[in-house]
């Protein structure tokens, strides 16, 4: 946002709109929600430390993926990531110092998502790094559903695997392809390809709704 009383007022409208949008109802059907699927990239693994670098997402509405509803931001950076750091997720020194200022992209990024449920893959890395971000720069805390599928993909596929794995464990199983490894965007969409195999296995099982996926995360990680 730009900087001074005009920007200020345009972030602020911008932000209150954000959080007087309804909340997704978590007691309906897997195929009358709009799921959000979160991948992000960052200077490194620590959550504390390290910068969220970009965000890519992608919708899965009414069990559909939707190629038309994705969403991708690189944030600029003061300090670009490490050399070794760059050759993992490929945006490159310039991308970094020329990428979209931190506020205005986690803006567009909550007015991608509205107040749907977010997916991930072990997502409590995803949910540390843009919630931080959103605390440094927005002063706001994410309060949104998330559902991580590494918990919920070995109680619905007991058989298969009874514990958690890596994610390119599960894209394999299911012959799944992720075309560009760690572009956000590419294991984003890769993910939501297993969410709509989560979805089909929920369906079959009983689990009908994304609050039952959110119960069997809560209930493994109980146990």
């Amino acid at each position: 946002f730009e900087k001074g009383s005009d920007g200020r007022r345009v972030f602020e409208e911008a932000l209150a709109a954000w959080q007087k949008r309804p909340a997704e109802d978590m007691s309906r059907s897997h195929f009358r929600t709009r799921y959000i699927v979160v991948d992000v990239e960052s200077s490194g693994l620590n959550m504390v430390r390290d910068s969220l670098i970009s965000i890519g997402a992608v919708a899965v509405r009414e069990g559909v993926i939707d190629a038309n509803d994705a969403f991708e931001v690189v944030l600029r950076q003061d300090e670009v990531s490490s050399h070794e750091n760059i050759l993992i997720h490929g945006i490159g020194g310039s991308a970094q110092r020329e990428g979209v200022e931190p506020a205005d992209a986690l803006l567009a990024f909550l007015d991608y998502v509205g107040r749907a449920p977010l997916v991930a893959y072990h997502a409590e890395f995803d949910r540390a790094m843009i919630g931080r971000a959103l605390r440094e720069f927005l002063g706001k805390d994410l309060d949104l559903p998330w559902i991580d599928l590494a918990w919920v993909m070995p109680e619905l596929f007991r058989e298969l695997i009874d514990g958690q794995v890596v994610l390119d464990e599960w894209l394999q199983r299911f012959d799944i392809e992720n075309i560009l490894r760690h572009n956000a965007v590419s294991d984003a969409y890769a993910t939501a390809k297993l969410l709509q195999i989560a979805i089909a296995a929920g369906v079959h099982k009983g689990e009908e709704t994304p609050e039952s996926f959110a119960s069997i995360e809560k209930t493994r990680r109980w146990l």
